[in-house]
């Protein structure tokens, strides 16, 4: 990373001195537009917390429940020893305790996250008559209650779901339980229970670029076992501000994902698929990514928190896409005093292997069916790391077998 003692002193014309400057530039921006930005948090104690607190307390045959943050292997053995009703109970008893469970069985999560949506959505459907509100609050309460009705339809399998402040959620596109390759996607800013899925633009929704992906995973090997998870179950900044442009929030989401990738089944592979905040996440989770994560691949990427490709710590390929009219080249690859994310994983310094994003157009568009960047992201995520399209020439696939 560059540091105070690495800058020196910077004289005017200098790469330093540029940095410095785009560094101030950005400082401004946050203390002008997302320096104060604050999410609409509900309090602490949420849906999720008062669960979590009734779980602790509550017991099974006369014993104690386990501690539902604890290894998933553990956790999956316990579930395991129970018969089906008492699973159905925990469901019933503590929905959101189970749905958002690593180590349960994702047909259980399934269930449960039913079960929550369900009460959730009553919660708010109430909320949009509670004359106590205001009307921008009973305003709120409707687009969320909306949003759950949608997230019941029929079909849908949420793998995670957390209606406190303002959200969190995860979907599994195809079948996770028997999947052998499982594509993770990781979005960036602005994501939330509201935007998890967008009825315009929808591929540049989580949820969009998890379903494109998931068909595309399926035209490149149609009898293969693939599943695709839109994961969007992290806090995530909201706007291009002071929290964006730090490490903060993606360390907490990186501890989640770790998490995430820990609770699937040990056969499985794994490749994580960042978009822009979200390959930071991706790259402070790296170093402590379980070997079934063969791959990362990262598309407009501010940085990952690394200056090299192998600082990274993680034995999985690294991959990198940008499209020429990104807005994101622009913002300072540097890492200074906490502010920025290290270098720019396109740059040739860097070490990644750099896919071709063509058709991609701009920030929001890699996951648009019909684009390079899409089909790249695809042949990554099922196995056929030999056939990506390369920025440039072949040398993305050197020394691939």
């Amino acid at each position: 990373m560059t540091s105070f003692s690495e800058l020196g002193s910077p004289s005017p014309g200098s790469t330093a001195w540029r940095a410095l400057l785009a560094l101030a530039v950005v400082f401004v921006l946050l203390a002008t537009t997302g320096w104060t930005t604050m999410r609409n948090q509900r309090g602490p104690e949420g849906p999720l917390a008062a669960s979590l607190a009734a779980w602790h307390k509550g017991t099974l045959g006369g014993h104690a429940l386990p501690d539902p943050s604890g290894p998933p292997r553990r956790l999956a053995r316990y579930l395991d020893s129970l018969t089906a009703a008492q699973r159905e109970r925990l469901a019933r008893r503590y929905p959101l305790v189970i749905g958002n469970m690593n180590g349960a069985p994702a047909g259980l999560r399934y269930r449960a996250n039913r079960i929550a949506l369900l009460q959730a959505r009553n919660v708010e459907r109430e909320r949009m008559h509670d004359s106590e509100l205001t009307p921008l609050g009973r305003q709120d309460a409707g687009r969320r209650m909306h949003r759950y009705e949608e997230l019941l339809g029929k079909g849908r399998q949420i793998l995670a779901f957390d209606p406190s402040g303002s959200g969190r959620a995860a979907e599994v596109f195809g079948d996770l339980e028997h999947a052998g390759r499982v594509s993770v996607v990781v979005p960036g800013v602005d994501t939330d229970i509201l935007t998890f899925q967008k009825s315009e633009r929808g591929y540049t929704a989580v949820v969009g670029m998890a379903r494109a992906l998931y068909d595309a995973e399926r035209a490149v090997d149609p009898t293969g076992r693939n599943a695709v998870i839109a994961w969007a179950d992290y806090t995530s900044p909201s706007g291009v501000g002071m929290d964006a442009a730090t490490g903060k929030l993606a360390a907490q989401g990186a501890l989640r994902l770790r998490a995430l990738v820990n609770g699937l089944p040990e056969l499985t592979r794994v490749s994580l698929m960042c978009h822009s905040y979200g390959s930071v996440v991706c790259g402070v989770a790296a170093r402590d990514l379980a070997p079934k994560v063969t791959d990362i691949a990262v598309a407009g990427s501010p940085g990952m928190r690394a200056d090299h490709a192998s600082d990274l710590g993680t034995s999985a390929r690294v991959w990198a896409m940008r499209d020429s009219g990104d807005w994101i080249q622009d913002v300072p690859h540097v890492e200074f005093g906490g502010l920025g994310h290290g270098a720019d994983p396109v740059s040739s310094g860097f070490g990644a292997r750099i896919l071709s994003a063509d058709g991609a157009q701009g920030h929001a568009g890699y996951f648009e069916p019909g684009t390079t960047s899409l089909a790249n992201f695809a042949r990554v995520g099922v196995g056929s790391v030999a056939t990506v399209s390369c920025a440039n020439g072949d040398s993305c696939r050197s020394g691939l077998s």
